[in-house]
């Protein structure tokens, strides 16, 4: 099976224009990254902002192109025009701001839009567009108008109208940065469930910590490079690491670190609340 993403030693410059003597000047986004997505995995982003995480997300659905190397989806090069089509259709794409995403006056006709475009016919997307809200446990909305939906629902019917479009990948850039916590909460129940059951690979770029517990990789980007990677509990064990680059950690983790201090007997690695009851009931 090929891998579902392939990043090999890209570099990204931003070019810009100075306004004092009209000169082209470049900003080095991205510096010589490699990384490869498996099919079904969850892989989590993070870091500050300006990290590059945004702008290596928008790579892997050719919405970018590297100005070295190459990102490949599903085998197909995004520097080819003739792949585009097919790259956008095996790896969809969810923003920050869910109004931006919606382009319909009913919920139903917003997920249908996806699949029109592709010339999907009638029948088959009225079976897409009830499956995907499904799905994102949306499907009592389906006749509600978008603008009156909470943000937490808005971004679940952009997620269905991706779904809706059968990608075999997701990438998330930061769904969850302008909603309350009840709709951060909705969407990430939603992004789990779309691996876990639907077995969609799913990138996801946060800056939220707790999002990436449960993830099956997590990496830490800072100054366009790749910094750090691993399993989540490898990853957030290195607390002072993390702090270093000015990032946080799981709150269960960082008071985890706080015990340690103090001489309590705590792994390093708790990542929720769960783990810290089970260790603390275990002291003696």
């Amino acid at each position: 099976m090929s891998k579902m993403v392939e990043v090999k030693d890209i570099q990204f410059e931003y070019k810009n224009n100075t306004e004092e003597n009209n000169e082209e000047q470049s900003t080095l986004a991205i510096n010589d990254v490699t990384v490869t997505v498996e099919p079904g995995e969850f892989v989590v982003v993070i870091g500050h902002n300006g990290s590059g995480k945004s702008t290596l997300a928008k790579h892997m659905n050719a919405l970018l192109l590297p100005t070295k190397g190459d990102v490949l989806v599903k085998g197909l090069n995004t520097k080819d025009e003739e792949n585009i089509w097919e790259i956008r259709q095996n790896a969809g794409m969810v923003f920050q701001n869910p109004d931006n995403q919606l382009v319909a006056t009913i919920v139903e006709e917003d997920v249908a839009f996806g699949p029109e475009n592709l010339g999907v016919e009638p029948k088959e997307i009225h079976r897409r567009v009830e499956e995907a809200l499904n799905i994102v446990d949306m499907l009592e909305y389906r006749g509600k108008a978008p603008h009156l939906l909470s943000g937490g629902q808005k971004q679940r019917i952009a997620i269905a109208g991706v779904i809706a479009m059968r990608p075999n990948c997701i990438i998330f850039d930061e769904p969850t940065a302008m909603l309350d916590p009840s709709g951060r909460k909705e969407v990430i129940n939603t992004i789990k469930k779309l691996n876990k059951e639907e077995n969609i690979t799913i990138v996801h770029i946060t800056h939220f910590m707790e999002e990436a517990v449960d993830a099956d990789r997590v990496i830490v980007m800072e100054q366009g490079e790749i910094v750090l990677q691993g399993k989540p509990k490898e990853v957030f064990s290195k607390v002072e690491s993390l702090k270093k680059l000015g990032l946080d950690v799981p709150q269960m983790t960082d008071l985890a670190n706080e015990l340690i201090k103090e001489g309590i007997n705590l792994p390093q690695d708790i990542l929720t609340v769960d783990e810290m009851v089970m260790k603390l009931c275990q002291l003696k």
